[in-house]
């Protein structure tokens, strides 16, 4: 559970310090497009379940997950909380909700310049090898349903950017994949 909350906790901070602005926006959580609402629903019943559901593996024992898929997965969740702090270092408009502020622009550097989507490639290590981390089969069984709903949520804001950011669909043509090299 450290490995979970204590990077959260320590870019908080931190970020109270550096980036208050930042961490304020990181706090909104009002949807404004009605496709996002939506996706935070489903998102809000994944996310419980994604966490209850290993607590319950463990104290029932329905998995059997080997202590070296369990430390390689604390270190592929460490490796997401390492990339979205270097997205938050590189992107300061990281709102957690899908907006354009007046004086935003497209960030093209840092992971940027890799993948359109850089926050939700950490977003999706953190929260789809978590229940891995915490030793249960049965939990990745229901994380896995995070990637269909970020999908969806990246499908939406990429029209919301491309009609309110300026320069964002020269940004596409530039960094053609979403979340992975090569394939999306």
């Amino acid at each position: 559970m450290a490995i979970l909350l204590l990077p959260a906790l320590v870019v908080i901070l931190v970020g109270v310090r550096t980036d208050p602005a930042l961490i304020e926006r990181r706090m909104r959580l009002r949807e404004k497009e009605p496709e996002q609402q939506r996706i935070v629903k489903y998102s809000s019943i994944l996310f419980p379940l994604a966490f209850v559901i290993p607590g319950l593996d463990h104290r029932f024992g329905w998995s059997a997950v080997p202590t070296e898929v369990v430390i390689a997965s604390d270190a592929l969740v460490l490796l997401g909380y390492l990339l979205f702090v270097r997205v938050l270092k590189e992107n300061s408009y990281a709102s957690r909700i899908v907006e354009v502020e007046q004086s935003q622009r497209v960030i093209s550097t840092g992971p940027y310049g890799l993948v359109r989507h850089p926050m939700y490639v950490a977003v999706l290590l953190i929260y789809t090898i978590s229940p891995l981390a915490l030793a249960s089969f049965w939990g990745l069984a229901i994380s896995l349903w995070f990637v269909p709903v970020m999908v969806a949520r990246i499908r939406n804001e990429e029209s919301v950017l491309a009609k309110d950011l300026p320069g964002y669909i020269e940004y596409m043509r530039r960094t053609p994949y979403r979340l992975i090299p090569g394939v999306w």
